[in-house]
């Protein structure tokens, strides 16, 4: 594990996704060596669509996430409602500093809500699901239909249900230089899913 390291928040919001994040966060720390941190509106307790309760580490303001390197929005189906918490700076924050955001599943929302697609190609849960949410977002016509993560100028996005590609495409953007890293990662995943036989 030769990788410097470096430190990603996870944001988190009441009734996140339980299988979203897992691979991204354990792969980043296991295998190229980064710091992880929990974020939440006001640092207070969030609580899973599972039920498991989550104590963060962080609010979400920037001032708070300076020394992060990426960003990644865990989906919640809160995040199209307009009370969702409004992560515009922590992400322009991020950006500025030439980091890395991502967000998968209805963690798009906000990514596209704050204008970060507008020069990325992207994906999320579909294209009229994601336009249902936020009607005319910029960069719309970049939307990319398909069902793995895509990873595009520094933005990371994903379905709900590509965990697997969110986690290599964001530590690829992360850490290209990792390529050897990066290749057994996706050996893996690739093994598991390669060895599936219908039954």
């Amino acid at each position: 594990m030769t990788a410097p390291s470096k430190t990603i928040g996870f944001v988190f919001i009441d009734r996140f996704a339980d299988w979203e994040y897992g691979l991204l966060a354990a792969s980043a720390v296991e295998w190229f060596g980064a710091r992880t941190l929990s974020l939440s509106p006001s640092g207070k307790q969030v609580v899973s669509a599972s039920g498991f309760r989550l104590a963060p580490d962080r609010g979400l303001t920037a001032d708070e996430n300076g020394d992060l390197d990426a960003l990644a929005v865990v989906g919640s189906d809160l995040w199209p409602i307009a009370e969702a918490p409004d992560i515009s700076e922590l992400l322009a924050s991020v950006v500025a500093r030439g980091g890395i955001v991502g967000g998968i599943c209805a963690g798009t929302v906000p990514l596209a809500r704050s204008g970060h697609f507008a020069a990325a190609r992207h994906t999320s849960n579909g294209r009229s699901w994601l336009l249902e949410t936020q009607p005319g977002y910029a960069g719309a016509a970049l939307y990319q239909d398909v069902p793995h993560a895509v990873a595009d100028n520094g933005v990371v996005s994903a379905p709900g249900s590509a965990p697997g590609t969110f986690a290599h495409r964001y530590l690829q953007a992360l850490f290209p230089e990792e390529e050897a890293q990066l290749a057994g990662m996706l050996a893996v995943f690739v093994k598991e899913y390669g060895s599936r036989q219908s039954s």
